[in-house]
């Protein structure tokens, strides 16, 4: 429930971000920005993918299937929180079940049509809203735990991604000033992770490639880098691991404390120089094995492991 929302929220913001930069740049650029957001919403399982822009926002908008657009990410949170109704608040269920009556409307893809910033604009400001409402009617034991894992395990694979394609997309090294089209790509990439107030007060207005992968990476206190991100799905691995000591979580607490140490420790000089492509792929793999080493655990596990517990 917690992955699905997010990746809806997270592709929501991207699109809008996108569809705002449309106006500074060229058709060309834009043709070739939107292939990338493609990329970076992992919609590569998709055979022949679209490659006008209607038809890419409209995948990326309305598509059903396994979570490759906002309205199937919406209604697979929601069939997930049915399943778990009695773990949730009242108020959780009738949040998302609203949210997801609204992007199922008959008229939905007309309001797209017409007004799509303010579609997506309500999509990111009800995920929102959900967080909101989950932190303050929920208890915050393990139910609340697991929400907040999966919330972070898929920003800290999205926000790699993000990165990973961005940079390469670039082609150059992060030492270069961006010329002024550049620049308005950087301020999009800060701005698809909610980012661009932050890192201005951290870093001033002054945008440079290399300072952004470092904010967007390393940063301790912004809540969508991938150290936050990081740090806070070890503190909820930490606290499920305290409530169910029957299950045996230390594969997937080595795999967050190995991915804390190289982020706390880690300098951005080393980082680029040892290429960043292969830094934030490694990045998404240990995620991969973090989610399914939790789903070997707690959710797949043995029956007999369940009896000897």
């Amino acid at each position: 429930m917690s992955r699905y929302l997010e990746r809806a929220e997270h592709a929501a913001r991207l699109i809008d971000v996108h569809l705002n930069l449309m106006l500074d740049q060229s058709s060309t650029s834009g043709d070739h920005r939107w292939r990338r957001v493609l990329q970076c919403l992992s919609t590569s399982a998709i055979q022949n993918p679209p490659t006008d822009t209607q038809a890419i926002m409209e995948l990326l908008m309305f598509k059903p299937g396994k979570g490759h657009s906002i309205v199937s990410c919406i209604g697979l949170a929601r069939e997930n929180s049915r399943q778990v109704r009695e773990q949730i608040s009242s108020e959780m269920w009738e949040q998302l079940n609203r949210l997801f009556h609204e992007v199922k409307r008959p008229e939905v893809e007309r309001f797209w049509d017409s007004e799509p910033i303010e579609f997506l604009h309500s999509v990111r400001e009800k995920a929102h809203l959900f967080q909101g409402v989950t932190d303050s009617t929920m208890s915050h034991g393990e139910g609340w735990q697991f929400i907040q894992l999966g919330r972070f395990i898929e920003r800290a694979a999205a926000t790699a991604t993000l990165l990973d394609v961005h940079f390469s997309a670039m082609q150059q090294t992060a030492e270069e000033d961006p010329d002024l089209d550049e620049h308005l790509e950087w301020i999009g990439l800060l701005k698809s992770c909610t980012a661009f107030e932050a890192y201005c007060k951290v870093y001033t207005a002054e945008v440079s490639p290399t300072r952004v992968a470092e904010f967007l990476l390393l940063d301790d206190e912004f809540p969508h880098s991938i150290r936050f991100a990081i740090d806070m799905v070890h503190s909820a691995l930490c606290a499920i691991s305290s409530a169910s000591p029957a299950r045996k979580a230390e594969r997937a607490q080595k795999l967050t404390g190995r991915m804390r140490a190289s982020l706390s420790f880690g300098q951005i000089d080393e980082i680029l120089a040892g290429g960043l492509h292969g830094y934030l792929a490694g990045i998404e793999r240990q995620c991969v094995q973090i989610h399914t080493a939790i789903h070997q655990i707690y959710i797949n596990y043995p029956i007999q492991s369940a009896l000897e517990a």
